[in-house]
């Protein structure tokens, strides 16, 4: 009688895994979402196995036609998958050798060590690619709200401190820049993704008449000339983790960035500030309080961000202290750059709906922005302009804020004579600094919130985010 032994590895044991062991070992039950990149891998290293006389033609497109079936089974959800086979490409192997043959020679020249690390380049390239245009949603939906409400003016803040007034499309457009950041990162993740490692086997490569380039070229993994890439070591192209380490800090930073947006909207959205009013469908009720709406939207975005950031970690501290090459503890990156991916791909669905429904309480705005003392600087570069040196200007305006404060009087409601008194260089008209008309304007240096620059910088955002 054969003695029960594990299927595709078991051959030099006595006894198959315990019932125990496969469940704490399998992980088809989340890296079956590879299939598909798994399948398109497969078929690549057929036709390659192919034509190096490997395998027959025939047997090629056999194969090639069973692991179509087998992804068309997939999507429709009708395959089963068996966790005693630990694997999405275990799974696939077994299935397709009892629907064609010639599969058993499938494996010839790789190992699941290159074969998985295909995949997962695969799917950085693809998952890059649909993170950066979720973005581009949500900036779509910014863009649209600073378009809108271009002429509306807020303060600024720092230290959470009214600081000086700025255009609330201006701040609008500073997310933009953020989110445009997140972008090129995965841009740059995807472009370090795309080499091929298949054919560096389990640590060594093989002595068979294998072609790399072939395999490459089919799979997508080229230059922007259209020539193959392909790893150049292959130890480090089975052990390299850098890339799962680069999609999960890119996505850890667009948290970041999603948790900060989700903060002024949360700071913006209530009865202190009162500038804008979050969309219902994105908020929440009080089961105690019928009064309320909460901005539970964006309270779960800030907390997304530190579930990403416990997805870097995680990797981090996995990869930190492994030899070179493979080690089992690699089955566990997987978990968490899924993870880092869903939740990217939903809070930037989010952001964009929750933007997209905001409105903005512009008389609120107006009365908030309408404190003087939010050109105190403005008035220091009015005695700069007057030949007074920054520091002795700086302390002048400080004394003017403290008399103003003491009297319990705005600031531009001083008499010309107190202010005079503190400083030889104020004229009659220095409280002309005090007028919102006159000051936005004059910033019109490039960057600054400025009417005019901050035209030029919607128009640029609205070509940039076109295509």
């Amino acid at each position: 009688m054969a003695k029960k032994t594990q299927a595709t590895w078991g051959g030099r044991f006595e006894a198959a895994p315990a019932e125990l062991m496969l469940r704490f070992s399998e992980s088809v039950s989340y890296d079956r979402r590879l299939a598909r990149f798994d399948i398109a891998g497969s078929k690549a290293h057929a036709s390659m196995l192919a034509s190096v006389g490997i395998l027959k033609g025939s047997e090629a497109r056999a194969i090639r036609q069973g692991l179509d079936r087998i992804g068309r089974k997939i999507d429709s959800g009708r395959f089963f998958w068996d966790t005693r086979l630990e694997d999405v490409h275990m799974n696939i192997e077994q299935a397709l050798t009892r629907i064609v043959p010639a599969a058993a020679k499938l494996h010839t020249a790789r190992s699941r060590n290159d074969q998985v690390a295909t995949d997962m380049r695969l799917f950085f390239k693809d998952a890059c690619s649909v993170l950066r245009e979720r973005i581009k949603g949500a900036e779509r939906a910014i863009l649209g709200a600073a378009s809108k409400y271009r002429a509306v003016l807020i303060p600024g803040y720092t230290h959470l401190q009214r600081a000086q007034p700025v255009s609330l499309a201006h701040h609008l457009l500073a997310w933009l820049e953020m989110l445009e950041r997140d972008r090129e990162r995965l841009a740059s993740v995807a472009d370090r993704a795309n080499w091929c490692p298949l054919g560096s086997g389990a640590i060594a490569g093989t002595t068979l008449p294998i072609n790399r380039e072939r395999v490459a070229l089919e799979l997508g993994f080229v230059d922007p000339k259209g020539r193959a890439r392909i790893t150049q070591n292959s130890m480090d192209a089975v052990a390299d983790r850098d890339l799962f380490v680069e999609f999960a800090c890119a996505c850890a930073l667009a948290g970041v960035h999603f948790s900060r947006i989700a903060e002024d909207l949360i700071l913006w959205c209530t009865a202190e500030f009162g500038f804008a009013s979050m969309p219902d469908e994105f908020s929440t009720g009080s089961s105690l309080m019928p009064q309320k709406k909460n901005p539970d939207a964006c309270e779960l975005l800030r907390g997304k961000s530190a579930r990403l950031q416990g997805n870097l970690q995680a990797l981090l501290t996995l990869t930190k202290g492994l030899p070179l090459t493979y080690n089992r503890d690699l089955q566990e990156d997987k978990p968490p750059v899924f993870d880092s991916f869903d939740q990217v791909d939903l809070c930037a669905q989010v952001l964009a709906a929750v933007v997209s429904g905001l409105k903005v309480n512009a008389p609120r705005c107006a009365a908030a922005v309408a404190d003087p003392a939010l050109l105190a600087t403005d008035l220091v570069d009015y005695l700069v302009a007057r030949g007074v040196a920054f520091r002795k200007a700086h302390h002048a305006v400080g004394r003017v804020v403290a008399l103003a404060e003491k009297r319990g009087v705005p600031l531009n409601r001083l008499p010309n004579s107190a202010v005079m008194r503190i400083h030889s260089g104020f004229g009659p008209d220095w409280a002309r600094v005090f007028d919102l008309k006159r000051a936005l304007p004059r910033r019109r240096g490039p960057g600054m919130p400025g009417p005019a620059q901050v035209d030029r910088q919607i128009a640029r955002w609205k070509g940039q985010l076109a295509s």
